[in-house]
């Protein structure tokens, strides 16, 4: 399974349906049904975009049709990204960004400076 984060930005139907009802893109996500879509998260945000929500999907296809289903339900226009784990980016041999972001040591070495 694959992450795909959400950038929405509500149109003005979207914005009207919100003031009125502030829980009405929470309701909508739980509504929206895809197969083997799950919804981890749903943030308002402050800056160019209204709402993040992040969702796990099987492949692109899947995350497009729950994409474009949200996006109908909030009035919103969504942008979708899928998110590559950083761990993957790396070659085998270098060493496990994951591990560096999070500051776990790492096995150095013998002699090697500390």
């Amino acid at each position: 399974m694959a992450n795909y984060i959400l950038l929405m930005t509500l149109n003005p139907e979207g914005q009207r349906a919100v003031l009125a009802d502030p829980g009405s893109v929470a309701a909508a996500a739980a509504e929206t049904q895809v197969a083997d879509v799950t919804g981890l998260g749903l943030y308002g945000v402050l800056g160019p975009y209204d709402f993040v929500g992040i969702v796990q999907a099987p492949d692109n296809e899947a995350a497009a049709r729950y994409s474009v289903q949200l996006g109908v339900r909030v009035g919103a226009h969504i942008t979708t990204l899928p998110a590559v784990p950083i761990s993957l980016l790396s070659e085998p041999h270098e060493p496990d960004i994951d591990a560096l972001l999070a500051g776990t040591q790492l096995s150095r070495p013998e002699g090697a400076l500390r």
